[in-house]
């Protein structure tokens, strides 16, 4: 079955979801979740109001990759409520929970049970910053905050045009080391 068959039938979908049965994948997310908070709060930098420059994704990416879409989705959910009741910043705002959300599916879209390559990975920060970052995000700035979409969008763009080759080897090196040690684990199990 082509790549892009595999993505439309939807069995991606159903084996992501049957993830869900094994404790270690749910431990390993657990795990996840702590390292995304630590991560969240020592290693991220607030450039004014709507510019945040962080590694708390990391995390989400590597759930996505192992455990596909459906998984990531969740995770991404859940982990921005976590995130945000154990340090507020700013207003609660669902808008940025569906954003983390579609993050983990497009991560697990385009990388579950894939081998990783620079182009795949950089296919998945591009769509990821495009649709999520730039368009999504910027809607609920402007939704929550009043400021107009335009007046937003630039340094939006910068940012995520700055971040996006930085991302992409982060995302890459931190994938490899994945593949070499956790994922061989996950597979022993399946």
């Amino acid at each position: 079955m082509a790549e892009n068959e595999r993505f439309m039938s939807g069995s991606m979908w159903l084996q992501s979801l049957g993830e869900f049965k094994k404790l270690n994948v749910i431990a390993f997310c657990g795990m996840m979740c702590a390292a995304a908070i630590v991560l969240n709060m020592v290693a991220s930098i607030t450039i004014g109001p709507y510019i945040r420059i962080g590694f708390s994704g990391l995390p989400n990416q590597a759930v996505a990759y192992l455990f596909g879409p459906a998984v990531g989705g969740i995770f991404g959910a859940a982990l921005d409520v976590i995130k945000y009741l154990i340090k507020p910043e700013g207003a609660f705002f669902p808008g940025f929970t569906v954003s983390a959300a579609l993050g983990g599916i497009i991560y697990g879209a385009v990388l579950y049970k894939r081998k990783i390559t620079p182009v795949r990975v950089f296919t998945a920060q591009l769509i990821v910053k495009v649709f999520v970052n730039i368009l999504l995000n910027t809607l609920w700035l402007n939704m929550l905050y009043g400021k107009a979409f335009t007046a937003l969008l630039p340094a939006r763009i910068a940012s995520n045009a700055a971040m996006l080759p930085v991302d992409t080897l982060m995302m890459y090196v931190m994938l490899q080391a994945v593949d070499r040690t956790v994922r061989r684990y996950f597979e022993k199990t399946r």
